[in-house]
């Protein structure tokens, strides 16, 4: 190491003292996957079972029932949130005032810089069957009955995959936005010249320069295919909807935390991480052949 730069490399040692402590102590914990554990036994003291709490996630009914909403609402969110950025980075591109378009950035980026505890208490009052924003207007403008938007599973499902798309595509389309900006403007010019119409210059040279990050993105979320977004579901949801609902994080959540299985909640985080480790060193190899996108 260099003299000189020894100033940047100490800059860097509060975030690894917080990686450290945060990410890798806590590892000693997964041996509580293992055990029937008891808090006031410790890790010496609690009993061994081997394997029994993996045999005992794919036994309980409502595991498998968890794994499958957990890939249903992640999936969606995956497609949904990388169509809908693609789109509106496309639409975005075609504003030639610079001072609209600046505009409609900045409004559609700040939904990312919220959290889901405000969001969702936002949420939790417009959608409300009793008197709700969203209820009252549709009951008012269709004669429509009061929507369990948050009450019922199917539609709580619904819920959650497009408030996570209205809260995010602003902020997801900036890597599009980028890709564009690297497109040779002589290109379109060409195009016009040949008689290429604003559709045809989007068909033809817009939407191919946006297909390598478009890869890029797609198979890099493979990788949080098991993440259906703890915060969202833990500030939205309620037992009305934990059969349509509930998501991995929140059932480790409710069996280790509020029930008190810690060693049956750590085998279903283990379980989550191993496959996740998987599908990451999957997604960034796929990222690597069709895209050429490496990070070392």
């Amino acid at each position: 190491m260099k003299l000189k730069s020894w100033p940047f490399h100490l800059m860097l040692l509060p975030s690894l003292i917080f990686l450290l402590v945060f990410s890798y102590v806590p590892m000693a914990g997964i041996i509580m996957a293992f055990q029937n554990y008891k808090p006031w036994l410790g890790f010496t003291g609690s009993e061994w079972v081997g394997l029994d709490n993996f045999r005992y996630l794919f036994d309980r009914q409502d595991s498998m029932e968890v794994i499958w909403n957990t890939l249903f609402i992640a999936v969606f969110k995956i497609l949904f949130n990388l169509a809908a950025p693609f789109l509106f980075a496309i639409l975005l591109n075609e504003i030639r005032r610079n001072g609209l378009k600046r505009s409609i950035q900045t409004l559609v980026y700040l939904p990312h810089f919220l959290s889901w505890v405000i969001l969702g208490g936002i949420l939790l009052d417009i959608l409300s069957t009793d008197g709700g924003f969203v209820n009252r207007m549709l009951g008012s403008a269709f004669g429509i009955e009061p929507i369990p938007f948050l009450m019922d599973g199917n539609w709580f499902r619904f819920t959650v995959i497009l408030s996570d798309i209205w809260k995010e595509f602003g902020f997801g389309a900036i890597v599009f936005l980028a890709a564009l900006s690297n497109v040779n403007p002589s290109l379109y010019e060409a195009a016009e010249v040949d008689g290429a119409n604003r559709w045809k210059q989007t068909l033809h040279i817009t939407v191919p320069a946006l297909i390598p990050i478009t890869v890029v993105v797609g198979t890099l979320a493979l990788g949080n295919i098991l993440n259906a977004g703890f915060d969202q579901i833990f500030n939205l949801y309620n037992p009305t909807v934990y059969e349509k609902g509930d998501i991995i994080d929140t059932f480790v959540y409710r069996t280790a935390i509020i029930s008190g299985e810690m060693g049956f909640g750590t085998a279903i985080g283990l379980f989550k991480s191993v496959i996740s480790l998987i599908l990451i060193l999957t997604s960034y190899r796929l990222a690597y052949k069709w895209a050429n996108y490496r990070i070392f």
